[in-house]
């Protein structure tokens, strides 16, 4: 295992598409629920202990090995808003991408034959660790921080909140993030013996509502 391997799948910079999408903060934004530092920790804390959680143990059944089909379809279930459900899978194309040039995989060549318009991000996200020699709870650990690192980022941009507070609120969301990720990898170990449904399928309605509220916005700055 080459852990800087990582620091590059987790760096901002690795062009997986996320920068375009908002993880839900321009609707949160405009519907006035996120307005500052203290209600962005609170949409990052909601959607770290929901979509976070799920995203985090899909990705870390990826990397050990369940089959991904099942996982795709395993993430679709937990996915009501079609608006969503077209994002994850947008997202999925686009980190397809960027992994299959960087860590060539034939697990990866297959997924993307399987679906060519694209699978759950989170479940390309494990597989792509899995291909860069990483574990189960290096592909949580990302999974996990892209669920809030995405709004905190796109905060900055909608409401120039100061870049020092976004960050502020990541690092004091740590601990948590720690514990999501540890919960997260015990439930993908669990599939092994007891199928998808070990998975957590935590929903967070405003986040689903929002999603398809946004999606029918004729101009937005993020594409989710």
């Amino acid at each position: 295992m080459s852990r800087a391997a990582l620091l590059v799948l987790a760096d901002g910079r690795f062009p997986a598409g996320g920068h375009a999408h908002s993880g839900g903060a321009e609707a949160a934004v405009k519907a006035g629920r996120i307005k500052g530092a203290a209600s962005l920790a609170d949409f990052c804390r909601g959607r770290l202990h929901t979509a976070g959680s799920v995203a985090a143990a899909l990705s870390a059944a990826a990397a050990l090995g369940i089959d991904p089909v099942t996982l795709d379809r395993a993430a679709d279930a937990r996915t009501p808003s079609p608006a969503l459900r077209v994002a994850a899978r947008r997202l999925g194309r686009q980190l397809m991408r960027a992994a299959r040039s960087t860590w060539p995989s034939a697990e990866l060549d297959a997924l993307a034959r399987e679906f060519p318009k694209g699978a759950h991000q989170p479940v390309v996200l494990g597989l792509t660790a899995r291909a860069a020699g990483l574990g189960p709870v290096d592909a949580a650990y990302c999974a996990a921080y892209e669920s809030v690192s995405g709004p905190a980022t796109a905060t900055v941009r909608l409401l120039s909140l100061d870049p020092f507070d976004a960050t502020g609120v990541l690092a004091r969301l740590a601990p948590e993030l720690d514990q999501v990720v540890d919960r997260a990898v015990e439930a993908a170990r669990r599939v092994v013996d007891e199928g998808v449904d070990a998975l957590p399928a935590g929903s967070a309605p405003l986040l689903e509502i929002g999603a398809e509220v946004h999606a029918g916005w004729p101009v937005r700055l993020f594409a989710s």
